[in-house]
């Protein structure tokens, strides 16, 4: 059974939390990679930047929806969602724009849990992560190479 280690590209193009918004995205573009993995100065993930993130900035902000009842307020959404929006839409840095937190996977995950992870959660770069460092990627077009080798080997 395949695994990431056995997929992943090793050593992936990375992002620093510090590089400014317009030099992530001309990278992002002149790879042609959907997304890179955010790390610190010691080499652990803190966060995804993708193309998405990127194109959310130039979405239109979303005003916090209000029911008014009983001559009161209630906010129907909250006010730290609409504060993270507006600091995504105005940043200038990777580390305001990108996915904090992010969905990783270990070097042993069968690529089969991989592939209904993007699947289920629409992701299409996976951070492999070993011991809290970065040690590859995952991206759905490696799922697909995998896909069209084993395809190859059965014909």
């Amino acid at each position: 059974m395949l695994k990431a280690i056995d997929i992943m590209t090793p050593e992936p193009v990375t992002l620093s939390p510090d590089s400014d918004i317009r030099t992530a995205a001309l990278l992002l573009l002149d790879r042609k990679i959907n997304g890179a993995p955010v790390v610190d100065k010691n080499g652990r993930l803190v966060g995804v930047l993708t193309q998405s993130d990127l194109v959310a900035q130039q979405k239109q902000v979303t005003m916090p929806s209000i029911f008014a009842m009983f001559d009161g307020f209630i906010a129907l959404s909250s006010r730290e969602d609409f504060e993270r929006e507006i600091k995504k839409i105005a940043a200038t840095k990777v580390s305001e724009a990108m996915t904090q937190h992010p969905r990783s996977v270990s070097p042993q995950t069968p690529i089969e849990e991989i592939a209904t992870v993007m699947v289920n959660e629409k992701l299409y770069t996976l951070p492999v992560v070993d011991s809290g460092r970065l040690v590859g990627v995952v991206g759905k077009e490696d799922i697909l190479r995998t896909l069209l080798e084993h395809k190859h080997h059965e014909d």
